[in-house]
């Protein structure tokens, strides 16, 4: 779905502005440490909308590259809600969460993608997800599930949150250098629940970007 056209440079101005100290971690399996340092747990169980959503992974919805490699498999089964800021801040979430993997393709947690889709905590949280893996020297690979997506509106108008579930049991580990996947046995650590708050950037209309990350490791309302 293409969108409007992003100031990229506005976008990295503010969002490293807007820099706060937060939650990161790991969340693929090649980590023993499934939980997610520092974020804040969840348990709400999400409920369904209505219509298809999620921009394709090669599309530039607000004039940034979300492109991933081919074996990276991020798979959005999303309904779109009929809120317009909600249906906005949900595509806004998903691209939020393909930034991050560009970002671990391309080794670097200062691509343009992260700075468009993320601030603050926000922010803070995609960049130790993607140092944490360049650090260690490895990427991902395989098929990464995300579904269960509930929106509720912040009272202000400019807030949403976006909970959804996340399967992760084909979702691996690569070894950059080797080309190793790094597999393991199914179980419970496969899924997680998360909760992003989203905002809406002050400047573009419908542009959102995640201000806070919440997460929910081993969520068994998500199996």
């Amino acid at each position: 779905m293409k969108r409007r056209s992003l100031p990229v440079a506005a976008a990295l101005a503010a969002s490293a502005a807007l820099l706060l100290t937060a939650c990161g971690g790991g969340d693929d399996k090649s980590s023993d440490n499934d939980k997610i340092a520092g974020a804040d747990q969840g348990s709400k169980t999400p409920e369904q909308s209505t219509e298809p959503s999620g921009a394709p992974a090669g599309d530039k919805p607000d004039g940034v590259d979300l492109s991933l490699p081919k074996d990276m498999n991020l798979v959005f089964d999303w309904d779109k809600p009929k809120d317009k800021n909600e249906a906005a801040a949900m595509d806004d979430a998903a691209n939020y969460i393909r930034a991050i993997y560009r970002g671990v393709d391309k080794r670097t947690s200062k691509d343009a993608a992260v700075a468009a889709y993320a601030t603050g905590d926000g922010l803070h949280y995609a960049e130790t997800q993607i140092n944490s893996r360049i650090d260690g020297g490895w990427t991902s690979t395989g098929t990464r599930r995300h579904y269960d997506v509930a929106t509720r509106s912040a009272s202000n108008g400019t807030s949403v949150e976006v909970s959804f579930c996340v399967d992760s049991s084909k979702f691996y580990g690569k070894e950059v250098k080797t080309g190793k996947v790094l597999k393991s046995e199914p179980s419970i650590a496969d899924f997680d629940h998360f909760e992003i708050i989203m905002v809406k950037y002050p400047t573009a209309a419908q542009l959102w970007q995640a201000s806070k990350v919440f997460v929910e490791t081993k969520a068994e309302q998500c199996r």
